[in-house]
């Protein structure tokens, strides 16, 4: 019903929050003792201060609004954070002395179900069986937060507060053993998720212990924290001599941690990341870009020479982020808040409570693995309500109540109600538009008409969806409805599309995503409607000037000429209009030296005008650039189809079906590439595979058969 998995866990985490904060005003001025003297700590108002950074640097930065409010898709921004800082400080007015063992035995147990959740949706992986309710993951195990990342980040938090509850709570052995189990089955579930940042921050936080008791540990433990020191790092030696051959592991997980290296194209995208995002924190370092911006600095640094994802909204390091977003003031205050935990988390341990040794490996784990991923709100809430609740227990003042009467009381109830309606706007109607977008997706090819209805209504509930739904419905466009509608349906689709787009457009003007996705949409108009050539240049020029070294802008401006280069009537005149468009090209990999994709783009211009050799040219050039790459590769494969270099073309088509398995047309024409090319055993190997998973498309070729039957 929605997507994504974040989006109902955060209507839900803000409607619960304000009516938290409704609760805690009716009973404040009822008389309710609380714990108020807590607020003389200084320490407790590191997350105001964080709050207060955060709407300052929001208020001076990109846009407001979208700082405020976020996306469906992160659930983060001002309003999350000011909801994570209330219930810090709900908690820490709250909370008794049972609170927390309450609190880590409830997050044990839910952490214990997000593990069985996901180890069932890895039974559905590994055996093709699909189970009721567990939805079937598409890639890595994602669980019930559906990104592999999130979910070993919460469990590796939930798994040192099952440990807590194991070893520090619960006195009976079953259900000790329980616990034990529970929390191996977490440590299992985030292995499998192949999330080498927090299998690395487990290893480290695991290393550290050892050394810990290796050192301070007395009699048989210290000896057995020698002995597991001393087997770690003989598998470390063992890991390292033998990691070539680890990174060939068919174990995603082996395999992920073995390919570690500067080389590997994930790895390479986060240094790109952490270099260019962490660089441009100086450009602004006190006011930073607001909350929600990572992307604008990412889309102004975006090079696709040295990074592969199309699009980042965060830097996948949670303190860049603070720091790119917040300026230095809030990047600090996040780092002290942190430390915070930590500090009462020892002073916990000192004063002999167990606890606190679990608390503080749980604020570890959330800053390693921070360093690696960005926040996310069950995550960030987490870390916040274990610090309240460290702060609360080191603390013994008596609680205090307000004097009251029945005027203050019924205010106070007045209030509370005003409050709670805030949860219509916050939480129900972004609920509603969400389930409109998802109506919308279900019926975008099957019924337009209602698609479109549905969106419209979703849109005129006024949340902060607009943005993602141009995204949405831009991608329903361009991946299917172009293609797969015909005469006024996809008139239809295209006039709402364009006009979502437009309106888009114009009300995030800082947003280059939006921009190119407009400009793509206008340049396939179908072809009822003729391109409005002017409007696609005016979108084309914000969508360069806020993304330089973005591909797509200039060839959609290429395309202009091109098209007119395919309706004219005469040779002389289409050769014409091919060169403007082949000038646009050539103006930007000259802009862009080190990437391929571009000079195989004029490989297959040139060829089309009947140059082949500046055609070879410009193909030499994206050969010797090439990097693994799927867009890339199939322009290369049409280059050399179309120059019968059979080699080089089941090369690349080799790399499209390496990046889409799926795609058979594609396979089935290697099948028959690799026979031009001479490779029987790779024919033959491929015809068996396509004949197990699509019986009937190798006999659609009869010549082809016949010739690979022959010996």
């Amino acid at each position: 019903m929605l997507y994504p998995y974040l989006a109902p866990k955060t209507f839900i985490f803000r409607a619960v929050g304000i009516l938290a904060t409704a609760l805690f005003v009716y009973l404040s001025a009822s008389g309710y003792p609380f714990y108020f003297k807590r607020l003389k700590n200084k320490l407790s108002w590191l997350p105001a201060g964080l709050l207060v950074v955060a709407y300052a640097t929001s208020l001076a930065g990109v846009n407001f609004y979208h700082s405020f409010w976020s996306t469906f898709d992160r659930g983060d921004g001002l309003l999350t954070i000011s909801i994570v800082v209330i219930f810090f400080y709900l908690i820490l007015l709250y909370a008794g002395k049972d609170f927390l063992n309450r609190f880590l035995k409830l997050t044990a147990f839910v952490g214990s179900l997000v593990a069985v959740h996901a180890f069932l949706q890895w039974i559905e992986i590994v055996s093709g069986v699909n189970l009721p309710f567990i939805d079937l993951t598409r890639g890595r195990l994602g669980g019930t937060l559906g990104n592999a990342a999130f979910l070993a980040s919460y469990l590796g938090m939930t798994a040192f507060a099952t440990l807590a509850v194991t070893r520090t709570v619960l006195a009976s052995m079953k259900w000790k053993k329980i616990a034990y189990a529970s929390t191996t089955l977490q440590l299992i579930i985030i292995f499998l998720t192949a999330t080498r940042g927090s299998i690395i921050s487990l290893i480290v936080i695991g290393f550290i212990f050892l050394v810990h008791q290796s050192w301070k540990g007395g009699g048989r433990v210290k000896n057995l924290s020698r002995t597991a020191l001393a087997g770690v790092i003989l598998l470390g030696i063992i890991f390292i001599i033998f990691r070539v051959q680890l990174s060939q592991s068919s174990f995603e997980p082996i395999r992920r941690v073995a390919s570690i290296s500067l080389q590997d194209e994930t790895v390479s995208s986060r240094l790109f990341l952490a270099k260019h995002l962490g660089g441009a924190v100086l450009d602004h370092p006190l006011a930073g870009y607001g909350a929600e911006h990572v992307v604008t600095v990412f889309n102004r640094e975006y090079d696709p020479s040295a990074i592969l994802e199309q699009w980042f909204d965060r830097s996948h390091n949670a303190f860049i982020d603070y720091f790119l977003q917040y300026g230095l003031v809030g990047g600090l205050l996040y780092i002290l808040i942190i430390l915070s935990g930590l500090m009462y988390a020892r002073r916990m341990h000192k004063n002999g409570d167990s606890r606190g040794i679990y608390i503080g490996a749980i604020v570890l784990i959330y800053a390693l693995q921070n360093l690696f991923v960005f926040d996310t709100a069950v995550t960030l809430w987490l870390l916040f309500v274990l610090i309240a609740l460290t702060i609360a227990t080191d603390d013994d003042t008596s609680s205090i109540s307000f004097p009251t009467n029945s005027t203050k009381s019924s205010l106070a109830g007045v209030l509370a109600i005003g409050i709670l309606y805030l949860i219509i706007p916050v939480s129900i109607q972004p609920l509603r538009a969400n389930l409109l977008l998802a109506d919308g997706y279900l019926y975008h090819i099957a019924d337009v008409k209602r698609a479109n209805i549905s969106m419209e209504k979703g849109l005129a509930l006024g949340t902060y969806a607009d943005l993602e739904y141009g995204y949405q419905a831009y991608s329903m466009y361009t991946d299917r409805q172009v293609s797969m509608l015909k005469g006024d349906e996809r008139v239809q689709a295209y006039r709402y599309t364009e006009n979502l787009l437009e309106k888009n457009f114009a009300k995030y003007p800082y947003d280059a995503r939006t921009a190119v996705y407009f400009a793509h949409v206008l340049e396939i108009a179908p072809p009822e409607i003729t391109p409005n050539e002017d409007l696609i240049n005016k979108v084309l020029d914000r969508a360069i000037e806020l993304s330089p070294h973005r591909i797509q802008p200039w060839y959609l401006r290429a395309n202009i000429f091109l098209r007119k280069g395919d309706t004219a009537k005469k040779l002389l005149d289409k050769k014409a209009w091919y060169l403007q468009g082949v000038t646009v090209i050539e103006q930007y990999a000259k802009q862009e030296p080190r990437l391929s994709e571009p000079r195989y783009i004029l490989a297959n211009l040139y060829l089309s005008i009947g140059d082949r050799l500046i055609a070879e040219k410009w193909a030499s050039e994206g050969l010797s650039l090439y990097k693994n790459n799927e867009d890339t590769a199939r322009r290369a494969m049409r280059y050399y189809l179309a120059v019968e270099d059979w080699i080089n073309t089941a090369r690349f088509m080799e790399d499209v079906i390496s990046a889409k398995p799926d795609d058979l047309d594609t396979t089935y024409d290697l099948a028959k590439v690799s026979f031009m090319a001479g490779n029987k055993a790779r024919t033959m190997e491929l015809v068996e595979y396509l004949r197990r998973v699509k019986p009937g498309l190798v006999e659609t070729d009869q010549a082809f058969v016949e010739a690979i039957s022959k010996p």
